[in-house]
């Protein structure tokens, strides 16, 4: 069931409060808008965009070509500091210039990524390039999503954007029918290729709307053997209807068609060889091999893992923006959610890059084949919903 009174309440349209400029695209209200600290990355949602669902591609990880020794990220003598942000996961970098790295450069950067799974750029100067710098940053790793129905600056639909509007009362209705609004989520699981990693920075927000992200590759080790062995071979079935849903019941719009596919439930990272959950709260929807009850007591057992243990978690302060942080996080290894702590009537206003990569995979010897078939689509639609 779609919950449309809150949900996904920061990447819609709302017709409650925006507006349609004279060309008939959705756009942030004036009033909003002149308040903008960075106007070129507001949201717009245009009616007319249009594609079609995303087709299998073929994707090799720049980490594969990389120095493992870093000499490009970190060069010798270089004035850096490198910082674990937890023992597990997570480094924070100072000193390095993201927009300046070479290709052999982004090539490491994308294997520390695989490594560390949450990267930490600070004083970071992609704002000041604009939105298209920022896109063709991303490009360089891989094709990157256009979501199918979230806000993107206008000439610029592979940038999500995420606005949370600064009129009062937005977290009163945020949080009139529950008392959390923590979302843990992997991007766009729902997709054939999924986003291998997102490269994300908050522009302006008050204090607070913290980012909290969880190793699920290290919730997959702590699981017992016997554990391991029942999960492996289950598949998820992934979805976008809720979303979609969402988006019209707003008065949003529909760039892509609601898609589903099925995934592997324990994913296997084709570059460091680590074993993750592959699990999904926002669009998982149940464990294709298991009955209906089965699946949602499995399922609930795994989010309780990732989402209770503290000690699987790290947690990212945007310090409003001030500091122009950049963070990476891949998507395979890692689960994450927003915060909703801010004071009522501040605005948080970011945006997302997501990298598309490989179509997830259990096995190495199954990567990159586009025969690859983790189970009967119509069949596993058919156990949440009647096909006509």
């Amino acid at each position: 069931m779609v919950e449309r009174k809150f949900g996904n309440s920061d990447i819609h349209y709302n017709k409650e409060v925006d507006d349609v400029d004279e060309d008939g695209v959705l756009v942030i209200n004036e009033h909003n808008r002149v308040q903008a600290k960075f106007p070129d990355f507001l949201p717009s949602w245009d009616p007319r965009q249009k594609y079609p669902p995303l087709r299998f591609h073929k994707y090799i990880d720049p980490a594969s070509r990389a120095d493992p020794d870093f000499p490009n990220l970190f060069p010798k003598g270089g004035d850096h500091k490198i910082t674990r942000i937890t023992p597990k996961f997570g480094t924070e970098v100072d000193g390095i210039q993201l927009s300046q790295l070479n290709d052999a450069g982004k090539d490491e950067l994308a294997l520390l990524l695989a490594q560390r799974k949450v990267l930490l750029f600070n004083d970071q100067d992609f704002a000041s390039h604009g939105p298209g710098f920022a896109v063709e940053f991303g490009k360089y790793f891989g094709p990157l999503h256009i979501h199918p129905s979230s806000g993107s600056p206008k000439g610029h639909p592979e940038l999500h954007i995420t606005y949370r509007r600064p009129e009062k009362g937005e977290l009163e209705r945020i949080f009139r029918e529950r008392t959390t609004n923590t979302g843990w989520h992997s991007d766009v699981t729902y997709e054939l290729t999924p986003s291998r990693f997102t490269v994300f920075q908050v522009l302006e927000s008050g204090d607070g709307g913290d980012t909290v992200f969880a190793d699920t590759a290290e919730a997959y080790r702590r699981l017992s053997p016997a554990m391991q062995q029942r999960l492996e071979g289950l598949h998820v079935l992934h979805t976008s209807e809720d979303q979609a849903a969402n988006s019209t019941f707003q008065g949003g719009i529909e760039r892509r068609k609601a898609v589903s596919n099925i995934h592997p439930l324990i994913r296997l990272d084709p570059v460091t060889g680590e074993k993750s959950i592959y699990v999904n709260r926002a669009f998982g929807r149940r464990i294709v091999e298991l009955k209906k009850e089965e699946s949602e007591y499995l399922l609930n057992f795994l989010y309780d893992v990732i989402e209770r243990s503290q000690d699987l978690q790290l947690r990212v302060n945007w310090e409003g923006g001030r500091r122009n942080k950049v963070a990476l996080f891949h998507n395979s290894g890692v689960s994450h959610t927003a915060t909703f702590d801010t004071e009522d009537g501040e605005v948080r206003h970011a945006y997302r890059i997501s990298v598309l990569g490989e179509r997830p995979i259990a096995k190495l010897e199954d990567l990159n084949k586009e025969e690859y078939t983790p189970g009967d689509l119509e069949q596993a639609l058919r156990g949440i919903k009647p096909i006509d």
